[in-house]
């Protein structure tokens, strides 16, 4: 009765699970907030600067002005608009799903300053002299849209009018926005077409009244514009935009597309393979992923989270961070069968022997992620967000939800003498009266003898990076803007571009550039770079006339010379304290050996992926120092399971007398977690490929540093990490004539709960 009992536990939690997940998915999809790169938008970052000489910009004239901003942002209607106020006076504002992005930058970015003057510009009145909040759109008395203001002083005003009325055959009251001492003039303005003044009326008699009217040739749009403006209020301060990027809405939608269609094929290739290789325990492990996903996604818009595409990329990896756990617990399980225990006692087993190598190489990760959020940028930031809520969320998922949901099954005695069940046959079992240890267990990597031919991959190692070093000297990196400075141009076609129609277009519209990139599967996609940052009218122009040439909105980023130096410096801060920290914690939790052999082969990895990136003269942006952060986490993962069974291996034994035995041991400890590794960085590569394949063309570079840090890592961590770690073990070995092991050292997790 207590077996099936169980079996029904397990069923209901499992339908229950379904049905929470099937009923509230969509509603918590629709709150969502996506980021402006998947449903376009633009974002700008703009330092606060004195508008008057000895104005102090202090942190509570950055606030007020991040104030007087989101009203601005409110009378263009945006929901749900992102104004942050950062280090060193800085305001970055994100308005995702913004439709007119040129009048919304110009309304952020207008002084707001309404001065009215006469004909030789002196200043008769100011924004001082209205009231708050009562300028409106409205229709003059011949049709026409005017906007009307209110003065303070009605009296006030009668005296101007009559000072202008005066100054006849000069009698305008000329009404300015932002005039610019010594730079405007009115009579020079008056000679344009399309003047700087909003109007110039004339002035024949003494006006006594509060209520003014700006009348021109206004659309009611722009009437309403320049009435939100004003009622907004004037900035305290000069802001100068030194970052700025804009996404086309096509481009954000098509993206959204890709990379989701990305994430379905990717994440079911990992539930297929779970299923194949692992079988229950397989389905348990889908079953927990699914559930993690729909965590994730809940967790992420409780916090109010914005999605980017790197965030949802940081989901994806974080599947195959979630089934890592998964495949480490379910192999030491096997392990423990294989040795000829029972189903209940080689869970329990594998299970708590699992749990030491998961949590060290969760919090190793974690502390990559943490990094990478407070040297990164916005979108950066989004995924590792995201990556650390992932990392939480499947410590808890993969942990605890398998656990339960397997151990249900297996003290119902469902799966007693079925290892079948676990995908393996019967003839790999031992007999319990064989007294075999999983130590002395047979594996398919027996004949691979990693430590004698150590020297031939540092051979190669050091060929490789040497040769990394002579091409990164020749060819450099091609940098991004994000590191260069300059400006970006994204250009997106229904039909094939060429780069010479692309040239002869860019040279009709006077932004010419010899910097043009075809990319995209079916090559309608063009990359423009220039050396110089767009000044924001520049970005309004060549954004309307590319838009009216191909019919989509362009991405356009600029970024500058100091952004751009600052990015490159938070990127190698970011770099080294992600190391810092990872060798610490590493060499605290197991010793400096294994701690300073970790950093060896995370310095191997990320200049790896720096030497290919070289030589493919792939574009090196802030997401690639993300990809080389993430695989410094993975990296480390794989190092730190392989250690972990090292450790565990040496305390079995207890006492090494020779190198032959240490040797031996780095040997059984490879070849038992080399099954684990293959399988755990298959399931990512599932993910990547996905990603590089069918996903967004803004993050393949992305994508394809994780494929390349991927490989790298696991590499390093069978070849160069532990080899090196042998070779210092060796030494001390040589100096003591013996190493002696506690092997009753307590372990983290050895008093964990089971179910």
């Amino acid at each position: 009765m207590k077996k099936r009992s169980r079996i029904v536990a397990f069923l209901l939690l499992l339908v229950m699970l379904g049905s929470l997940i099937g009923a509230t998915t969509s509603p918590i999809l629709k709150d969502v907030r996506l980021g402006l790169d998947l449903q376009g938008g633009f974002e700008v970052l703009y330092e606060v600067q004195e508008l008057k000489e000895g104005q102090k910009i202090t942190e509570d004239v950055v606030a007020d002005t991040a104030s007087a901003l989101r009203d601005r942002v409110d009378v263009l209607g945006v929901s749900e608009p992102v104004i942050q106020v950062e280090s060193n006076n800085r305001i970055r504002v994100q308005l995702a799903g913004v439709e007119d992005q040129e009048s919304a930058r110009e309304l952020l970015s207008t002084q707001a300053n309404l001065t009215f003057r006469d004909a030789e510009d002196n200043l008769l009145l100011d924004g001082t002299d209205l009231k708050e909040g009562k300028a409106k759109a409205n229709f003059g008395q011949t049709g026409n849209p005017v906007v009307t203001l209110e003065m303070k002083d009605p009296d006030k005003f009668g005296q101007v009018t009559s000072q202008v009325a005066a100054k006849r055959p000069e009698n305008v009251m000329v009404i300015w926005l932002d005039f610019e001492e010594g730079v405007d003039s009115f009579k020079e303005e008056a000679q344009k077409a399309n003047p700087k003044f909003i109007s110039a009326p004339y002035v024949h008699h003494t006006i006594n009244s509060s209520n003014v009217e700006i009348s021109g040739s206004f659309t009611m749009e722009e009437t309403k514009h320049l009435a939100g403006i004003l009622n907004a209020g004037a900035l305290p301060v000069h802001l100068e935009e030194i970052y700025s990027t804009s996404v086309g809405a096509q481009f954000g939608a098509q993206a959204l597309d890709k990379t989701i269609v990305a994430g379905i094929v990717g994440i079911s290739l990992i539930f297929i393979f779970m299923l194949v290789y692992y079988r229950v325990p397989g389905f348990v492990a889908v079953a927990t992923l699914s559930v993690y996903i729909y965590l994730i996604l809940l967790v992420f818009t409780r916090i109010n989270g914005v999605l980017t595409l790197p965030g949802i990329a940081a989901l994806m990896l974080g599947v195959g961070m979630a089934v890592d756990a998964n495949i480490l617990t379910y192999e030491r399980i096997r392990e423990e069968l294989r040795v000829g225990k029972s189903v209940r006692t080689a869970f329990t087993a594998g299970a708590k022997s699992a749990f030491t190598a998961i949590l060290d190489a969760n919090i190793t990760t974690l502390l990559a992620a943490v990094v990478l959020f407070i040297f990164g940028t916005s979108s950066v930031k989004g995924f590792a967000t995201m990556l650390i809520i992932s990392i939480l969320v499947s410590f808890l998922t993969a942990v605890w939800g398998s656990r339960l949901l397997l151990g249900l099954l297996v003290n119902s005695g469902l799966l007693d003498g079925k290892t079948s069940l676990f995908g393996i046959s019967k003839k790999r079992i031992h007999a319990v009266e064989e007294e075999v240890d999983t130590l002395d267990l047979t594996t398919k990597f027996d004949r691979f003898d990693f430590v004698a031919t150590r020297k031939k991959f540092y051979v190669l190692s050091s060929i490789l990076l040497i040769s990394g070093v002579i091409v990164l000297g020749i060819f450099k990196l091609n940098l991004g803007i994000d590191f260069s400075s300059g400006t970006r141009v994204e250009i997106l076609s229904e039909k094939p571009l060429l780069t010479e129609e692309i040239s002869t277009t860019l040279e009709e519209i006077g932004h010419p550039s010899s910097d043009i990139v075809i990319s995209g599967e079916k090559k309608n996609i063009g990359v423009v770079r220039y050396k110089d940052e767009f000044t924001q009218e520049q970005v309004n122009k060549i954004k309307s006339d590319l838009t009216a040439r191909y019919g989509a909105d362009p991405n356009i980023s600029t970024v500058s010379s100091t952004v751009g130096k600052e990015l490159a410096k938070n990127a190698l801060y970011a770099l080294l304290y992600a190391a810092l920290g990872i060798v610490v914690y590493v060499a605290f939790r197991f010793e400096w050996r294994m701690g300073v052999s970790s950093i060896i082969g995370l310095i191997h990895d990320a200049f790896f992926m720096v030497a290919v990136f070289s030589i493919s003269r792939l574009e090196v942006d802030i997401t690639f120092i993300a990809a080389v952060l993430t695989i410094v986490g993975y990296s480390i993962n794989d190092t730190i399971v392989t250690f972990d069974r090292i450790r565990e291996n040496m305390h079995k034994i207890g006492k090494i007398n020779d190198a032959k035995e240490l040797a031996d041991i780095v040997n059984k400890s490879l070849r038992q977690t080399l099954g684990r590794s293959v399988n755990t960085v298959l399931t990512v590569i599932f993910v990547v490929v996905a990603l590089i394949a069918l996903g967004a063309e803004a993050i393949r570079p992305f994508s394809i540093a994780l494929l390349i840090g991927l490989l790298a890592g696991t590499y390093s961590s069978i070849f160069i990490s532990a080899q090196i770690w042998f070779d210092l073990k060796k030494k001390e070995l040589e100096k003591t004539g013996s190493l002696k092991v506690d092997k009753e050292k307590k372990q983290w997790g050895s008093d964990e709960p089971v179910v």
